[in-house]
């Protein structure tokens, strides 16, 4: 029975409500587009490679995120971080004048802030003129040595050339004792004549008395005797003043020797020489103290300028111009450049097997599809509930278990200077643990 009959058949069936249905009557006159569906086979095989290849990437891409979970630690719990530096004045001073603003780029060494200046730039120029006041005192001190040394050295000679002289004096020792010698030679002839010239007297006296020689000859003989003891006393005041002379001499050259010997001790004493050394050693530790303090003024005058101390941005100011500062206050605030890190944290269940130096997959979400790379610069020895103010405390009977997330610290090795980093960027880290 083909089709054709089929429908002559059913158009010949009486239309009542008595009439028995049959399953072909009862049901839905087929469309033609299911009729043409359901009798084409391409698409029903089509249909079904479709399925099959849903089914194999599907299984394919469940196979490489197994295969992928099993070798990576993954978060989107994680941020860019950074270390912030705090910009602080070291003096009290009054701010001129603010050369930054906030988001601004800074190099290290660039002048951030100018505060007033006047005080310290003229404590500095005075204590630079009491240095210069002092090198000079300093110096003439110094030559006061070279001059007190040379005045020592021309004293010394002369000292010398006086203990020369005073020694030459000896010879007129030796001299004087010569002449005490001829004196004292002189006087044994002296006597003997002195003698004879007593014995001659008397002899004559003796025969003048008995009448035997005139008395011309007693007056010859007593002026004779008279003669010889002037010549005998003559001699013994020789040998006396020799004596004295020697004795002057003496005393003349041990008085000259002496004062010649304490004029040169005197001179080669080196008590003048260190006087004037320990005076020019003073002037110069002046000099280093009022260095010190015009040292101290320099870097008070240095201290007005505040200055970038590492390269970076602004991220934060707390100052105004006019605006008195205090030591330690923190001025200004600069995200370092190349101090740019990633803070993930990871599940507590994740980092069993999670090291130092392993190598990391970044996806930051500020730059859809552009892959950055890092690696594990240390792993946090706690919890971020440990650091919170009021930790949780699971004492009471109700506990509930959290699973608890490690901050990981992680590098950026290949920052890019077109995409800039900034804190708090949302970013997706996956470490390689195997």
């Amino acid at each position: 029975m083909d089709s054709r009959s089929v429908e002559e058949q059913r158009r010949a069936a009486p239309d009542d409500g008595s009439a028995q249905a049959t399953p072909e009557a009862s049901a839905p006159p087929a469309t033609p587009e299911k009729a043409s569906r359901s009798s084409n086979p391409t698409l029903r095989r089509v249909g079904l490679i479709v399925a099959a290849i849903v089914v194999i990437f599907l299984l394919i891409w469940g196979i490489r995120y197994f295969l992928y979970a099993r070798t990576h630690a993954s978060t989107d719990d994680a941020k860019v971080d950074a270390s912030s530096v705090l910009v602080t004045s070291k003096i009290s001073e009054r701010v001129n004048r603010i050369l930054v603003d906030t988001d601004q780029q800074v190099r290290k060494g660039q002048l951030l802030i100018q505060l007033d200046d006047q005080d310290e730039r003229s404590k500095y120029e005075q204590a630079k003129a009491s240095v210069t006041a002092q090198r000079a005192q300093a110096a003439a001190a110094q030559a006061s040595v070279a001059l007190t040394q040379e005045t020592v050295a021309a004293q010394s000679l002369q000292g010398i050339g006086g203990i020369t002289q005073a020694q030459s004096g000896q010879g007129e020792i030796g001299a004087a004792s010569a002449a005490i010698g001829e004196a004292q030679a002189a006087v044994p002839a002296a006597q003997q004549a002195y003698a004879r010239a007593e014995a001659d007297l008397a002899r004559t006296q003796s025969l003048v008395s008995t009448g035997d020689l005139p008395r011309q000859q007693l007056d010859a003989a007593r002026a004779s005797a008279a003669a010889a003891a002037a010549q005998y006393d003559q001699a013994l005041a020789g040998v006396a003043a020799a004596r004295d002379k020697l004795a002057s001499a003496q005393a003349q050259a041990t008085g000259s020797l002496e004062a010649a010997h304490g004029k040169y001790q005197e001179a080669s004493s080196p008590g003048r020489v260190a006087a004037s050394e320990a005076q020019a050693r003073a002037a110069y530790a002046t000099v280093a103290s009022l260095q010190a303090q015009m040292q101290l003024a320099s870097d008070q005058l240095t201290n007005t300028r505040i200055v970038a101390p590492v390269d970076g941005y602004i991220g934060e100011k707390n100052v105004e111009v006019g605006q008195t500062v205090a030591p330690g206050n923190a001025l200004l605030t600069i995200i370092p450049a190349q101090h740019i890190f990633i803070t993930a944290n990871y599940k507590e269940t994740q980092i069993g097997e999670m090291r130092a130096g392993q190598p990391v997959d970044i996806a930051i979400d500020a730059y859809k599809g552009v892959p950055f790379h890092g690696h594990v610069i240390a792993i946090n020895p706690a919890s971020q509930n440990t650091y919170s103010l009021i930790p949780a405390q699971n004492a009471s009977g109700n506990f509930i278990k959290v699973t608890q997330r490690i901050p990981v610290k992680i590098s950026i090795d290949d920052p890019r200077p077109d995409m800039p980093l900034r804190p708090g960027m949302s970013v997706e880290t996956s470490v390689r643990i195997k």
